[in-house]
């Protein structure tokens, strides 16, 4: 009789433990949900195609339409929070590229849906900003290399390691 009982406080055990595939125990956070739709860039109106062909730093923007949209869709504290976290980024960016990459031209792409990179071997890479996340960003180039975006907060890192064979590679230097 003790042999069968242990036999089913195993068995209980086991079924108690057992791995529940596909469900999840938590309980979804449909703000999180939201708040990503709501930050999410709709389309431009614009459809331009800006040409970048030698070493940039390339900052895009929404267009007046777009931020108008961004800002229907989220409450007034929060779409300035955004804003001015964006802000910031941008500036700290430009900074580090004028002190630490003046040679890396910086282009500010605001009212363009495409941009096309013209790499040294005359190829070319077509980006349809419609398609990124973020109203705000940074893309560099090198005509050596395939264009990157770029994290704005790791920007001075990041800019380091991808510009790292042609000089200066960052702050610390």
């Amino acid at each position: 009789m003790k042999r069968l009982s242990g036999s089913y406080i195993i068995l209980l055990l086991l079924l108690a433990c057992r791995h529940q595939s596909g469900k999840k125990n938590e309980i979804p956070n449909d703000n999180s949900k939201k708040e990503h739709k709501s930050l999410a860039k709709p389309p431009t109106i614009f459809s331009d195609t800006l040409k970048i062909d030698s070493q940039a730093a390339v900052f895009y923007y929404p267009d007046s339409l777009q931020l108008e949209k961004i800002r229907a869709r989220l409450d007034t504290s929060t779409f300035d929070a955004i804003m001015h976290e964006y802000f910031y980024q941008v500036r700290y960016v430009h900074k580090v590229l004028n002190e630490y990459r003046p040679r890396i031209n910086i282009v500010e792409a605001r009212n363009v849906r495409y941009l096309l990179f013209i790499k040294a071997d005359e190829s070319s890479e077509l980006i349809d900003l419609d398609t990124k996340f973020d109203p705000y960003g940074l893309l560099v180039f090198d005509p050596q290399k395939s264009p990157s975006q770029l994290e704005l907060t790791n920007a001075e890192s990041e800019i380091g390691f991808y510009f790292a064979d042609t000089g200066k590679t960052g702050a610390s230097n």
